[in-house]
């Protein structure tokens, strides 16, 4: 919008609607505090932005950042429907479901905020290519936070963008920071044009000459400390794509032709006939002369020995380590109290030891401040990642491959996926598929799970049958302060890619540590002997067995196992228990369907020495297989209760 067209808006009325704005944030400030809500996203600072309204019509499409309020408010939505969204009402626009600040219109054709940053770009590329498809000439705004800036989507969505000259306009929305983290380090626009030509270095990969010169000079600036360069390598492709592909059938004949033309093989050779260095009686010669080697060695590879199937586990799992004492004392303390020492310890004990996460840094240190104290005692050690999870993955495995050992979070294990590629694609399987050759030993931890009013979807989950279904992933969680520093302290000085998945429910509860020992993984502990029912479980679901014990007082004998590590799993303890109980019952917080719970209940009845031990058929309580709601009703109906828990041990029992 020019300046002069702001003659035809009623600024006043502007005004006034970005008054409307601010005061609803305070209002929900005031709420907060008055226990009336659970969480709020302010839009203070950003509310100028509701002007773009002005310009745009009824058929166009937002794709709205979660402080977007004034902006909501002068597309249409009323403040009325903002304040239901705020007390997650099911007359709202998610029913309760989604946090505040995640607007969504269907009448107002404003798309639905999720909580991953950048979520929306991709999809918002979707609707406008959408329209350019049915010929309108309506378009799509997008925005999204500073922070959101170095996430690989909003990267793709560009790219995407430019490439089908979709009707689309991107807004950044720049406030400096990314929770605690000032962003200016991390802004591609302040980094000199990450793609720009002084940057980026043309070459042509035919000529040996301009390869090496070129390559030369780029490896030079590296090591002088002159950052990275882009080689762009000019060349030819000269066989199809594979032996499943013909490039006859997409190539012009022609263009084939030219191509062997500039074949660098043949450019080499002129070059070197040209100089008299080569003539073609020699060159003949070492063609004869190569083709015979090459015989050779084929016929002998093909009498080697052929692979056996035995092998197959082989080099999955790296050598057992020593385990050791983690470095707390006894006395009072939660788990995030010994989580925090136990990491600063692993930071004075090896240099190596190397930390990177979101806001991790002091004075923030961390959301949940697991990581406090550490950046300002261990600075060359400690450092605040972009708000990028695939680049927390990726640096990981990068990082444990070179030999250093990086101890990295996830602010929440709720936003994994955007890292899932590195997760499954190189963190588990680097040692597996170079038989040994390369390792990953990094530890991830994250806080996990519910319990905790005002999460819903995207900060409530407890999810580890995704990693436990993935080969070569190491998985733990800790139920007790001390559990939680020797299972962490195991997985630094471990050999394999290891997640520490630490539930928020309990991990501010004060408890007596009484005994510190060391905690390998694969070794459950008996936290209650009994007699006549067997419950597993872990994390916050620990206390549900528990209440469930006191319940049952004089009812029922419960031994209660906290297998501490899920992958690998203590089924030898379990056994154990069969053997005097006959009765098992498994409790966990992740959803029912393919989650670990199902896993122990199919290992037991598929094991003859432990199927034989039951007296009746085994029972699983879990989170019902739905998403976990904003309003606490939705999130209680969804995961399992001490109720629940009782009725399944009386099952057993009948």
């Amino acid at each position: 919008m020019s300046v002069a067209s702001l003659k035809n808006v009623n600024k006043l009325e502007l005004l006034r609607l970005m008054m409307l704005s601010r005061e609803g944030d305070r209002r929900e400030g005031i709420l907060l505090r008055q226990s009336k809500g659970w969480f709020q996203v302010s839009g203070m600072g950003h509310e100028a932005l509701a002007v773009i309204a002005e310009s745009l019509r009824p058929d166009d499409w937002l794709f709205p950042y979660y402080r977007s309020r004034a902006l909501m408010l002068a597309r249409g939505l009323t403040n009325y429907e903002l304040a239901l969204a705020y007390l997650a009402k099911k007359e709202s626009s998610s029913a309760g479901r989604q946090m505040p600040a995640h607007y969504s219109c269907g009448r107002n054709n404003v798309f639905s905020v999720c909580t991953p940053t950048g979520g929306s770009l991709l999809p918002a590329c979707g609707t406008a290519w959408g329209m350019k498809l049915r010929g309108k000439d309506s378009i799509c705004l997008a925005s999204v936070g500073d922070a959101a800036s170095r996430q690989g989507e909003f990267y793709e969505a560009i790219a995407f963008a430019v490439q089908e000259e979709l009707p689309l306009v991107f807004m950044i929305e720049d406030n400096k920071y990314g929770i605690s983290t000032p962003t200016a380090h991390f802004m591609p626009y302040n980094l000199g044009g990450i793609l720009s030509e002084e940057r980026m270095v043309k070459v042509d990969g035919r000529v040996v000459d301009e390869v090496h010169e070129k390559f030369e000079a780029a490896a030079t600036k590296a090591r002088t400390g002159g950052g990275p360069t882009i080689l762009w390598i000019d060349l030819d492709r000269l066989s199809s794509h594979t032996s499943s592909d013909d490039h006859r059938v997409y190539r012009e004949q022609a263009d084939i032709d030219a191509m062997l033309k500039r074949d660098p093989i043949m450019l080499l050779k002129n070059e070197l006939l040209t100089s008299g260095e080569l003539t073609e009686e020699l060159y003949e010669k070492m063609l004869a002369e190569i083709q015979k080697e090459v015989d050779e060695d084929y016929l002998k590879a093909e009498k080697a020995p052929e692979p056996e199937a035995k092998d197959v586990l082989d080099k999955l799992w790296g050598e057992p380590t020593p385990v050791t004492r983690p470095p707390i004392e006894p006395g009072p303390m939660t788990m995030v109290d010994s989580i925090n020492k136990t990491l600063h310890k692993a930071l004075e004990e090896d240099p190596e030891v190397i930390f990177f996460g979101e806001d991790i840094q002091d004075p923030k240190g961390g959301v949940f401040k697991i990581t406090a104290g550490a950046s300002e005692k261990f600075p060359k050690q400690v450092y605040n990642s972009p708000l990028a999870e695939a680049t927390i993955m990726g640096i990981a495995v990068g990082m444990a491959a070179y030999g250093m050992r990086p101890v990295f979070e996830l602010q929440f294990v709720d936003f994994f996926p955007p890292g899932w590629n590195q997760i499954i694609s190189n963190m588990s399987t680097l040692r597996w598929r170079t038989n040994g050759d390369l390792k990953c030993p990094c530890v991830i931890y994250a806080p996990y799970g519910a319990y905790l009013p005002g999460g819903s979807l995207w900060h409530s989950q407890a999810n580890e049958a995704y990693f436990a279904h993935t080969p070569g992933l190491r998985i733990a969680i800790p139920s007790t302060p001390e559990d939680a520093a020797g299972l962490l302290w195991t997985a630094i000085h471990g050999d394999d890619p290891t997640f520490v998945f630490v539930p928020k429910h309990i991990f501010r509860k004060r408890a007596e540590v009484k005994n510190v020992e060391p905690v390998p993984f694969g070794k459950g502990r008996i936290v209650q002997s009994g007699t006549d029912v067997t419950v597993v479980t872990w994390g916050n679901t620990l206390e549900l067995a528990e209440e469930a014990a006191q319940q049952l007082a004089g009812e029922a004998s419960l031994e209660i196992i906290d297998p501490r590590s899920i992958v690998p799993f203590d089924y030898e303890i379990v056994k154990e228990s069969l053997e005097k109980t006959g009765r098992l019952v498994v409790i966990q917080e992740d959803t029912e369907t393919c989650g670990m719970a199902q896993s122990i209940v199919a290992k037991v009845v598929s094991t003859p020495e432990m199927f034989n031990l039951l007296l009746a058929s085994p029972q699983v309580v879990s989170r019902y297989d739905v998403h976990i709601g904003y309003n606490p009703i939705y999130e209680y109906a969804a995961l399992p209760d001490t109720a629940r828990v009782v009725a399944a041990i009386r099952e057993t029992l009948a």
